[in-house]
Parts: structure tokens; sequence; C-alpha cells
């Protein structure tokens, strides 16, 4: 994990966290993502704070008017009433800080108590809000963990956080989450560029590809 860690700081640098302190914003944000792009979330996030004042507003307002304000976001129709639930869920008034001192375990348990909040969600609350060490398993992060053999073959989101978490070290929850993102984007993508990445000789997905060109041109030859 460490080797990975390195050879990607060297292709994407070494990206330092600045955790913003508002769990709740995290939550909403995050929550918009979902099924969209950031430029969409950030549209619809923006829209929506501009449209009501405090958290307050978005929880108890008509769900019709939490879903035209976040409209660009896409799903406008199931996230709305997806954040205003989760709203409901935080307090009166509305107040997470205490996640920030909170026991993992329990942080964990009450975030993905909220409806419509998962692993991925609740991760993304704790690293981003206050820099506690959990690497949201995205659908890159799925993708590049599996073929570099971190997690088994099909293995479950759910299942890839807790992977994640034994063998990544706390300090580089951070840096590994934001440059798996980056690879999987860049190289490692659904058809993947395995000529150009850095990282292929450590692959075992590279490695099964290799093996399989070698085989060809003699199962070829045997057919002719």
């Amino acid at each position: 994990m460490r080797a990975i860690r390195d050879r990607l700081r060297e292709l994407y640098g070494r990206p330092v966290n600045h955790p913003h302190g508002d769990p709740v914003h995290e939550l909403v944000k995050t929550i918009l993502s979902q099924n969209t792009s950031d430029t969409n979330r950030d549209a619809a996030y923006e829209r929506l704070r501009k449209r009501f004042d405090n958290w307050e507003e978005v929880r108890d307002a008509p769900v019709s008017e939490v879903a035209d304000a976040i409209r660009p976001g896409g799903l406008s129709v199931t996230k709305s009433p997806r954040i205003q639930e989760a709203l409901r869920g935080c307090g009166d008034p509305i107040d997470l800080s205490w996640l920030r001192d909170a026991p993992r375990g329990e942080a964990i348990d009450f975030l993905t108590s909220l409806p419509g909040v998962g692993r991925k969600t609740a991760a993304c609350v704790l690293i981003f809000s206050f820099d506690r060490p959990e690497i949201p398993v995205d659908t890159h992060v799925h993708r590049v963990g599996e073929r570099l053999g971190l997690f088994r073959d099909r293995a479950s989101f759910e299942e890839a956080h807790d992977v994640m978490l034994r063998v990544v070290d706390p300090e580089d929850a951070y840096e590994l989450h934001i440059n798996l993102i980056r690879h999987g984007r860049a190289v490692c993508r659904p058809r993947p560029r395995c000529e150009q990445c850095a990282l292929r000789l450590m692959c075992p997905y590279w490695r099964r590809l290799a093996a399989a060109r070698r085989q060809r041109p003699d199962t070829e030859a045997k057919e002719a």
C-alpha cells in the first residue's frame, strides 16, 4: 500500500486536506453528488443555499421548493425528500459538530442510520469536515483498488471500505483517496490505459492481461 502511495505521489503530488468543519454542509453536498457530476452538484448546492437562509428552512420547506432549488443536480424529486429526511435526523437545531470527537463506530453508525446515507457519504462527512481518517470508496477507488488486488474481485463497497481502513496508514487516508480517484479518472478507467500506467508492474490485473496476450499467439497457431 505504501509503494502504491509513493508511486501515485510521484504522478499526482501530495494533496493536503483542508477540513472545513461543517459536517451538515458535507452531508447535503454528498447526497447531491449522487449520480451526477461535480459541476451539477455544485450548481444545485449553490442554488439551495441561496434559496434558504439556514438548514432548518430547508428541512421544513415544502419538498417541491427544495426539489426546484436543486434541480440542476439531477434526480431532484428523489434527492429533495432524502435531504429533508437526513436533516430531520440531525437534531433541532440542526447540529453535527459532535461528530468531531465521537468514537468512530458511533459516528459511522449514526450517519449511516440517516436516510440515503451509506458508508461513502459517512466517510466524506468525517474526512472532509474533520480530517478523520476515512477513505470514501467511490467507483474510481473501487475499480483501481480491485485491479491492484487491494481487495477481492467483486468485493462490495461496504467490504472495500473496511479493507481500505485496515491497509492504509491513517495519515495517508486523504492523500490516497484523492490520488486513487485521479488515477481512476486519468488512466485506470473502465477501459484502462494500461500501457500508460506507472503502476502496472505491481498490478495483478495487468499481469493477467499480459499473460493472456502471451498465450494468444499459441492458441491462434494451433487453430490455424
